[in-house]
């Protein structure tokens, strides 16, 4: 019979973690940006092979996100905001981690708390990237059916986010 937990973390529970993450990031400035994505890769490759609880596959599909976002050649992630993303993703490099990973149940518990975190550090260049993605599905599509085979690139996206403000402005809107 399965375990429910309800877990909710006060904020002083998330500045111990805001502080270990911290410190994560202070270390990882020397870590190059490959070792950072690669620790992130092999979080989610051993989370799925170990059959990981719902809350931390949930979670994890986050850290999917930024990955694809940092990785996207279409969306061309600025280097200041890769820089920001990888100092983010640094704790899922480091050795020293709260919870070692091999503890059955909640051994990612952890790594889900910090997903969490950057998650909310990173909301609107996460955000942003999801309405690039829907965009590019849409307007790939559109391509498609025109006969034309050109990626769709985040200077496409933009060029329509500034269209719609300004179709905004002209119609009186803010």
């Amino acid at each position: 019979m399965p375990l429910d937990l309800h877990i909710q973390l006060g904020d002083e529970h998330l500045e111990y973690f805001r502080h270990i993450m911290r410190e994560t990031r202070e270390r990882a400035r020397a870590r190059p940006y490959h070792e950072i994505l690669q620790a992130a890769e092999d979080l989610l490759k051993k989370a799925a092979s170990h059959n990981a609880p719902d809350f931390v596959a949930h979670t994890l599909e986050k850290l999917e996100a930024m990955l694809a976002m940092v990785r996207d050649k279409e969306w061309r992630l600025p280097d200041e905001e890769i820089t920001r993303v990888m100092h983010a993703l640094a704790y899922f490099a480091d050795p020293e981690d709260l919870i070692p990973d091999h503890v059955p149940g909640i051994g990612q518990l952890d790594d889900a708390i910090m997903v969490e975190l950057v998650a909310r550090e990173l909301k609107r260049e996460l955000d942003a990237y999801a309405d690039f993605c829907e965009f590019r599905a849409a307007e790939e599509e559109n391509r498609r059916a025109d006969g034309e085979a050109a990626p769709v690139t985040r200077d496409d996206w933009l060029a329509m986010k500034r269209s719609e403000v300004d179709s905004k402005r002209r119609r009186g809107g803010r």
